[in-house]
């Protein structure tokens, strides 16, 4: 038998792995632009794997009501198919709406935008 970590010890684990990532900001080894550059990417990443997720939630319910030997099991399917496309729904809604923000508003790109510092030079 393997050995069982406590959910603290887990935490802790998870913890220390997610703070590490910040690591190179606090060394100063990366700027603020590649910090959020790289935090749009991760965050770009996790909106595709929930969408692929909320779908695979929907031919999960969508088989478990084909399968379904009984009103229970069919009603349960159809719960989680709704839900699957309510998910899917609210998604690519709010997807939409930033779309249409970002047109209207005239907004060409999706990197961040990050201010510059403001140089000043001293008169003589």
């Amino acid at each position: 038998m393997g050995k069982v970590i406590s959910m603290h010890k887990r935490a802790a684990i998870s913890a220390v792995a997610a703070a590490s990532g910040l690591l190179p900001l606090i060394a100063s080894a990366q700027t603020l632009s590649d910090t959020l550059i790289f935090v749009s990417t991760l965050l770009n990443g996790i909106i595709g794997l929930f969408i692929t997720l909320a779908i695979v939630v929907f031919f999960w319910g969508l088989i478990k009501y084909l399968w379904s030997m009984g009103p229970e099991d069919a009603h349960e399917g159809l719960r989680i198919m709704f839900w699957g496309v309510v998910a899917v729904f609210v998604m690519v809604s709010i997807w939409g709406i930033i779309r249409l923000l970002q047109s209207s508003l005239r907004v060409t790109s999706t990197e961040p935008i990050i201010p510059r510092g403001i140089y000043y030079t001293p008169p003589r």
